[in-house]
């Protein structure tokens, strides 16, 4: 009997070898590549997506096309109602991915008592737990109604046929990682596997209007697992973020077919479950301690709402030769660049000292108008002089120490306003165009920090 024939598949971007490689010639991901058993790929029939989408029409031009109206229904949790745009909509596959241990099921398990409260008949699928231990959470959670439908399984043939079956409003998949088809040899959580179960299940979610989540892994980066295209196939990706040992969850919207996207929807974890946290912005700035140096309000979004965020630096003299620059929720290589710029433009001398940054909530902030926020509460931790409680400043800086503009500076403008903060310090730009009472502008960094500090 002749060996059987094997094939090396990346984990990242699905890219096919005979041989194993050290790094992915497609993705330069680096030690990616597993050995799978080489099978014939299942030829594409006539899926539903596809006819979905078509809706049996020709090419048309665009003026002609006739508009699509979605009909959204409430999930019973209203943050996240508000983060997706107005509710949940038909055919809808929404993707969910965080941290071991931040929530995902606890989420999901009290969305199936929302939903089922209002009518709505839920299918949760478990490839993680048996039907007692989902029992007993959902026991804790209060979330025990005859209209969820509770089937572990993992085998992606038995869950359509449940499917078909139960007619379920809602299916809920926890997760795409443990779930296999029978027509593929390789192991579940590979990449064909994951491929394959995202298709068939946003085929069957399309075919027969049911909205679908889909809970998925993180890699130790982060990330989500699997190949990329797992998050070009679904209408919605959400990451459920948070800091271990603290007792708030951030869910943020990262792609969205069906409403604006980067809204995020807060959450507090409690005995009972998770709590909505209806005003993000006052829960994140409730406990500062606005008398001492190092700390300031950043007006932040990457959606349609901004949320006040606290910043906080703390600069202490090197204790190694080397100094440290760690950062907890912003980017350290961003960070170094505003150490930089401060040093140059600004006059602060940081070369022999230690700098820690923290985005005060675990929200993970990638905007560029953080950067004056995290310049001004270095400096003010730097020079051991506090922040007027009244401030909060945000704004986009350049290496040369330039303050640019950045979006939805308006709605952030109102955001801070809302809350008291009544000095806000933006880019010279930002302030020329409102001419708003309050609102400050500067030109460069060291006008900022001179007017602050």
């Amino acid at each position: 009997m002749g060996r059987e024939k094997t094939v090396f598949v990346c984990q990242n971007c699905g890219y096919r070898t005979g041989r194993w490689l050290g790094r992915c010639p497609s993705c330069g991901g680096w030690n990616t590549l597993v050995e799978e058993a080489a099978v014939p790929q299942p030829k594409l029939k006539k899926r539903g997506v596809l006819n979905f989408l078509a809706q049996g029409s020709g090419p048309v031009p665009i003026t002609e096309a006739s508009e699509v109206e979605y009909s959204r229904f409430p999930s019973g949790i209203g943050v996240l109602d508000a983060a997706l745009g107005g509710g949940l909509v038909k055919g809808q596959v929404s993707l969910i991915a965080g941290e071991p241990g931040i929530g995902k099921s606890t989420l999901l398990l009290q969305l199936s008592k929302g939903l089922a409260e209002g009518g709505k008949k839920v299918l949760y699928v478990s490839g993680e737990e048996s039907a007692g231990q989902i029992y007993l959470r959902a026991k804790r959670l209060g979330a025990l109604d005859e209209r969820i439908v509770v089937l572990p399984e993992t085998v992606l043939e038995k869950i359509e046929e449940a499917a078909d079956e139960v007619k379920p409003d809602v299916l809920i998949l926890d997760s795409v990682q443990t779930v296999f088809s029978a027509d593929l040899e390789s192991s579940a959580g590979s990449v064909s596997q994951v491929r394959e179960v995202t298709y068939r299940i946003t085929e069957l979610a399309k075919r027969g209007g049911i909205t679908a989540f889909v809970v998925g892994h993180v890699n130790k980066e982060g990330q989500i697992a699997g190949p990329k295209v797992l998050e070009h196939i679904v209408d919605t990706v959400l990451q459920f973020e948070g800091e271990r040992g603290s007792f708030y969850r951030v869910l943020k919207v990262v792609k969205n077919r069906f409403g604006p996207s980067g809204e995020i929807a807060v959450f507090k974890m409690t005995s009972e479950g998770l709590r909505e946290v209806p005003e993000p912005s006052a829960f994140f700035v409730s406990e500062r301690n606005a008398g001492r140096s190092g700390t300031v309000v950043f007006p932040h979004t990457e959606g349609t709402k901004p949320v006040l965020l606290e910043v906080q630096a703390l600069v202490l003299p090197a204790v190694y030769s080397t100094p440290q620059r760690r950062s907890e929720g912003f980017d350290p290589n961003r960070l170094s660049l505003i150490l930089a710029v401060l040093e140059k433009e600004a006059g602060i001398f940081l070369r022999d000292k230690d700098v820690f940054v923290n985005v005060v909530g675990g929200v993970e902030v990638d905007e560029p108008g953080i950067d004056a926020a995290v310049a001004l509460a270095v400096a003010s931790s730097a020079k051991n002089k506090p922040v007027p409680p009244e401030v909060a400043v945000f704004g986009e800086l350049g290496l040369t120490g330039e303050l640019r503009n950045v979006y939805f500076a308006e709605a952030r403008v109102k955001e801070a306003k809302r809350f008291g903060f009544n000095r806000v310090l933006v880019p010279k730009t930002v302030a020329e165009e409102l001419k708003e009472e309050g609102v400050e502008g500067y030109g460069h960094v060291k006008e900022l920090l001179e007017a602050v500090l």
